[in-house]
């Protein structure tokens, strides 16, 4: 099969892995099966408070029953008692919020405190997680938003990983879409064509022996469309030196990188200082691996890259994501050695496909010169919101954005 023929496959391709990967994402908000409610039962009235510890098993059992991962109490103890961004004076905030009924907690939403920088600011920055209403009580969800966007002493509210619902929700309480371009576009290259195969016969549900033709007529039109197309990185010459380290060795040229892109000019950054990294990929109880890149020149560290292997999913893919970047002047030799290290390491790491979601438009222009595939998500899934009207507006620029994985709790959970 030709190159001719690759773009129906590839639409069809990534509309399946989109479908399945937002259902996956999205369980929480989304569940498997709806129960039918009668509509003459009387809805119980609904509390909401602060969460508490307390609280983790009833949170556990309810996020459980809508299709999220289960969670640790250990992981509550780093989002909310060994997290940098509460050891600052005056830092002390909800650690979220909790909806009640009956003397049962039907409701949650999670409130991870964060630092940015923006310029010489420090900012202090929260984002959400976890939102699910068990459906009897749908319509009381609206207010853990209100109280997630209405919080004080925060000057950055950020929804991350937010499905269309929640991204309708965040408009109303005055946010908007992360003005960065192509938010909502994913990038992927195919590592492994057969799993990939399989996953797309999968989702599109074809029956013997149908499956079976389907599986092979997508395996070999991925195998031909990147052969065809030379869809993955390439190799240049070149001094740079690429090393891999564990995310414990992040060592004080982390620092140094860190504060040299401070000075590159004014730009919304979320903390990537060394102690914040360690504690954002820290993560108790993850089933994936995090390895990280370096790129030096005569013993510089010039940037990094930060790989996510995940364990397999319910389609039968084993992905892995870029979760961060960060390079000098984002020269484009170094991005280049960078990407192509991440791309052998997630082979190596028995990946099946290698996905980039977010980035500056000249970050992904590195990528887009070896044909990644695409898919979309039907809305953007990053809002913000600044508490200064000056800030807000100012944030309308997209130059200043360099949003990615490692802002919010995309990759904060296991």
């Amino acid at each position: 099969m030709g190159p001719r023929s690759m773009p129906s496959i590839e639409e069809k391709v990534t509309a399946a892995i989109l479908t399945r990967a937002r259902r996956h994402r999205d369980g929480a908000s989304a569940p498997r099966t709806h129960p039918q409610i009668p509509s003459s039962e009387a809805i119980p009235p609904v509390t909401l408070r602060d969460a508490q510890f307390s609280d983790f098993r009833a949170v556990k059992e309810l996020k459980q029953r809508w299709g999220w991962n289960p969670d640790s109490m250990e992981n509550w103890e780093r989002l909310w008692r060994h997290n940098p961004a509460l050891d600052k004076p005056q830092s002390e905030r909800p650690m979220g919020w909790v909806l009640e009924a009956k003397g049962e907690v039907i409701g949650y939403l999670g409130n991870i405190s964060l630092l940015y920088r923006y310029g010489d600011r420090t900012l202090t920055a929260v984002t959400g997680h976890g939102f699910v209403v068990e459906p009897l009580y749908r319509a009381a969800s609206v207010s853990l938003i209100a109280a997630f966007f209405r919080q004080k002493s925060v000057d950055l509210c950020l929804a991350t990983t937010a499905i269309e619902a929640v991204g309708k929700m965040a408009r109303a309480f005055k946010s908007e879409p992360v003005p960065q371009p192509d938010c909502e576009t994913v990038l992927f290259w195919v590592l492994r064509s057969f799993p990939f195969a399989e996953a797309v016969t999968k989702k599109l549900d074809l029956k013997p022996p149908l499956s079976t033709v389907g599986r092979v007529l997508v395996w070999l039109g991925v195998g031909a469309d990147k052969v065809a197309r030379r869809r993955w990185p390439k190799r240049s010459s070149g001094h740079l030196a690429i090393s891999e380290i564990a995310i414990s060795e992040i060592g004080d040229d982390f620092q140094d990188l860190w504060i040299a892109k401070l000075n590159e000019g004014p730009r919304l950054l979320a903390d990537r200082s060394p102690a914040t990294l360690k504690w954002h990929f820290n993560i108790p109880g993850d089933t994936g691996t995090t390895h990280v890149m370096c790129c030096r020149d005569n013993g510089e560290l010039l940037g990094y890259i930060i790989v996510r292997n995940g364990s397999m999913q319910q389609d039968g893919l084993k992905r892995s994501i870029i979760a961060d970047i960060l390079v000098k002047q984002d020269d484009p030799g170094v991005l280049k050695a960078l990407f192509l290290a991440a791309y052998e390491h997630a082979k190596r790491s028995g990946g099946d496909v290698l996905e980039i979601m977010g980035f500056p438009q000249n970050v992904r222009e590195v990528c887009l010169l070896w044909k990644p595939y695409r898919r979309s998500y039907p809305a953007c899934p990053f809002y913000y919101k600044a508490a200064d009207p000056v800030l807000h507006r100012t944030l309308s620029d997209a130059r200043l954005w360099y949003a990615t994985p490692f802002d919010g709790d995309a990759t904060l959970i296991p």
